[in-house]
């Protein structure tokens, strides 16, 4: 909830008073019915992704979000915004069996925060799902900054409802709970910087390299928990994240051939339409020649 009002103000800031970047021209309607349903879902995401730090460890975590790709394909395919492919299940079934061997291989296995973070994992799946429905489809495209904007004021208010019910009573019991300005401060600009670099990234690069990078920050994540955290990572862990990972990698290297192959089919069609284009003045400057002729 910090980290929603520090990058909603931020933002605020960016594009009103320095106009970093262009506000999406957007209506009321527009408003309530495509970014708030997915300020919701990404309101839940944390809610349940944060609450799961408590019962597992980061390295575990970092294991279950390899089914991120499973979850966004299958919803895909519910809503029907992707095509069923037999050797595209295949790979997301060989994630999610090494998902489940890292599972079984778990010292500190917890089935509560098993369940909110695959809980985290379908809600964020289906926000991602929803922002191809909701705005790319109505030819609205928000980089990270504009979606902070747009989103983190309604994620704001739906973390705020909770927050009074749940978290306020026990904080208000608790006398020893103190806002440290400084530890809040720094990592809700952390939290904006990621962000940032994300919007960075992704204009002087591709979205792929994005996924790329998320999963070399995966590695890292679990190599610093076992090494700094001293978290139990165990044998069986990392062959089966290893075996996930491989899918993932495979299912980024399928995305990016897929995408490839799309781009040169439309510089084709655009040739062809050039060519023809060509051969079309050709012939009206050919007809023009004769019917000057025939005139003198």
């Amino acid at each position: 909830m910090i980290h929603m009002s520090f990058c909603a103000s931020l933002a605020f800031v960016l594009i009103k008073v320095f106009k970093v970047v262009e506000p999406v021209s957007m209506s009321r309607e527009m408003y309530i019915s495509s970014v708030v349903p997915i300020g919701a879902l990404y309101s839940l995401s944390l809610w349940l992704s944060n609450s799961a730090y408590i019962y597992l460890s980061v390295s575990f975590i970092q294991m279950l979000k390899a089914l991120m790709p499973v979850a966004v394909y299958s919803i895909g395919v519910a809503l029907k915004r992707e095509s069923f492919k037999t050797d595209t299940m295949a790979n997301m079934l060989s994630i999610s069996v090494g998902v489940a061997i890292a599972a079984y291989g778990e010292a500190r296995f917890d089935v509560w925060g098993v369940m909110l973070q695959l809980g985290a994992v379908a809600f964020e799946a289906t926000r991602l799902v929803l922002i191809q429905i909701l705005l790319t489809s109505k030819g609205i495209t928000l980089n990270p900054i504009t979606s902070l904007y747009y989103v983190a004021p309604c994620c704001l208010v739906f973390l705020f409802i909770p927050w009074i019910f749940v978290e306020y009573p026990v904080l208000r019991e608790t006398s020893s709970f103190h806002f440290d300005f400084v530890v809040f401060g720094t990592n809700s600009f952390c939290a904006f910087a990621l962000n940032l670099a994300v919007f960075l990234l992704v204009g002087k690069t591709s979205a792929l390299t994005m996924n790329v990078a998320g999963v070399v920050k995966d590695w890292l994540l679990i190599a610093f928990s076992w090494s700094v955290i001293k978290d139990t990572v165990t044998p069986i862990n990392l062959v089966g994240y290893g075996l996930a990972f491989l899918g993932v990698a495979y299912y980024n290297h399928a995305k990016l051939q897929a995408l490839k192959a799309k781009e040169a089919q439309k510089k084709t069609q655009q040739a062809d339409d050039e060519e023809q284009g060509r051969l079309l003045e050709e012939r009206e400057s050919e007809g023009n020649g004769k019917r000057s002729e025939s005139q003198n």
